[in-house]
């Protein structure tokens, strides 16, 4: 796939890079051969490859039928016409079986026991999952849990007496840098356990798969058939495990995506232990903090998240953070831009108290926090944000920053369809061409905050306005409310 190929089905066999360097290699001629990567993985791979193993899964579909029903023009009578005759076709005779539709992917053994880990797409709707080794053996493999936001899954197979099988490790990816030799091995195409060897291109890789995206890339030959395979470290230590590629043709063009191990040993320990993910929960909405988000805080570098909005009642409200404020470390742990913010919080355990630093109005203030458990009633509610209250507006219109502001009476209320929860000021009219019209404000939405400052009447903003041009700031951050209530910080020059 041209943006981030889904994923490759995973190498069998996975090679990590051996030792670089003998003691019997003269040091002057080091950097000569070790620029080029390792002089042989072999013995390596020769210890790894059999507990690397190719999956293959079987799932049944519906026979479909040749003919696809047409669709009429909407209100067209024919379209019930259309209807129930292809309807009757797909239940007589003229139907395709049902048949069996096959899929290759790749896995590794990590506990003697039987416990193998893949990707979630490769076993994803299978009936039969196969794990089949190195050596020829093929055992049943049971599905133990899965975690679609990660794409891991975890499974069972039973190991006979005769055939031991044999554990890899888990190693540190944190301590993996870009060039960093690597290996990969896996089931490249169906052609069984093959190894490639690369480095690592780049860390903390996001290629909106997920909300929790952060992988190695590597340069290692990954392709179809890959996905779920290992990614090795020159010492033999699993640092990934292969699930993505960039690839107008489908085949490696050199860039390849591992989850890293510090994320999969998490989401691995609590399958196995609960069948299933369970993720920390803050309760807050969150965007990245822009140059000029960090200018008109006053906060130095642009860095940490931005807080657009608190749950009700939930850990960050209880905790006393504040729409924006912005998290600059979690649990003792910097929070550089906004994604470190939710991977960090859905590693947490939870119920544990952590240290939550924010800064609110250009001061750093340190927060507890009790993480909470994310589940999918959490998550709904998350989407719903509740605006503090001010003072019911009065009808004054005002024009600044391309914007024509008014206080929400009641009317304007019910002509934008404004939620009853909402409170601020109104913008009436955005000017074509303006700064506020290229940030995406709109007629209709509302400006609840200026700079943190709460705003009831326009007055309200000309005076925070005046002020922040006093200080010398070259931006305001507006806190801009949409009419269902859902918030966002959006910065505006204030020399318009």
């Amino acid at each position: 796939m041209a943006a981030a190929t889904k994923k490759p089905n995973r190498l069998r066999l996975a090679v990590t890079l051996g030792a670089f360097l003998t003691a019997a290699t003269p040091a002057a001629l080091a950097p000569a051969w070790a620029g080029q990567g390792p002089d042989s993985v072999a013995d390596l791979a020769a210890g790894l490859v059999d507990s690397v193993v190719n999956i293959s899964t079987s799932q049944t579909v519906e026979g479909a039928r040749g003919i696809p029903a047409p669709q009429a023009p909407e209100g067209s009578p024919f379209q019930e016409f259309f209807d129930e005759f292809f309807n009757k076709q797909k239940d007589g005779t003229t139907n395709a079986p049902p048949r069996k539709v096959q899929s290759l992917g790749s896995g590794f053994v990590i506990d003697s026991t039987g416990v193998i880990i893949t990707n979630n797409h490769v076993i994803e709707g299978a009936d039969e999952i196969i794990a089949n080794f190195n050596d020829g053996t093929k055992l049943t493999a049971t599905l133990v849990g899965r975690d679609e936001k990660t794409d891991i899954a975890v499974l069972q197979v039973k190991p006979t007496a005769a055939k031991p099988l044999k554990a890899l490790k888990f190693g540190d990816s944190d301590k993996m840098r870009v060039g960093d030799w690597v290996m990969a091995i896996g089931n490249p195409f169906g052609l069984g356990g093959t190894v490639t060897t690369g480095i690592v291109s780049a860390r903390n890789r996001d290629i909106n798969s997920g909300p929790y995206d952060n992988f190695l890339q590597t340069d290692a030959a990954i392709n179809r058939g890959n996905s779920g395979g290992p990614l090795f470290n020159q010492n033999g230590e699993i640092i990934g495990i292969n699930t993505a590629i960039i690839s107008p043709s489908g085949g490696s063009i050199g860039i390849g995506f591992a989850i890293p191990s510090d994320a999969a040993m998490h989401v691995v320990d609590q399958i196995r232990r609960y069948g299933e993910t369970r993720r920390g929960w803050l309760g807050v909405r969150i965007q990245q903090v822009t140059d000029e988000i960090a200018e008109s805080l006053g906060m130095g570098p642009a860095r940490g998240a931005l807080v657009a909005g608190v749950t009700e009642k939930g850990p960050a409200a209880e905790a006393g953070i504040e729409p924006g404020d912005v998290v600059i470390s979690f649990d003792g742990k910097p929070i550089g831009e906004m994604r470190d913010l939710p991977r960090l919080v859905a590693d947490a355990d939870i119920d544990k108290v952590v240290d939550v630093v924010v800064i609110r109005k250009g001061k750093e203030t340190t927060l507890k926090a009790k993480v909470g458990r994310l589940t999918e009633e959490v998550a709904k509610a998350d989407e719903k944000q509740n605006p503090t209250p001010a003072e019911p507006p009065k009808p004054v219109v005002t024009q600044l920053l391309g914007l024509t502001l008014s206080e929400l009476t009641a009317d304007l209320r019910k002509q934008f369809s404004v939620a009853s929860e909402v409170k601020g000021v109104v913008v009436t009219e955005v000017e074509p061409g303006s700064s506020a019209a290229e940030k995406g404000i709109a007629v209709g939405e509302v400006v609840v905050e200026v700079s943190q400052e709460p705003v009831s009447k326009p007055a309200d903003i000309s005076a925070r306005i005046d002020a922040l041009k006093k200080d010398g700031r070259k931006s305001a951050l507006f806190l801009i409310a949409n009419t269902a209530g859902e918030l966002r910080f959006v910065p505006l020059k204030l020399d318009e």
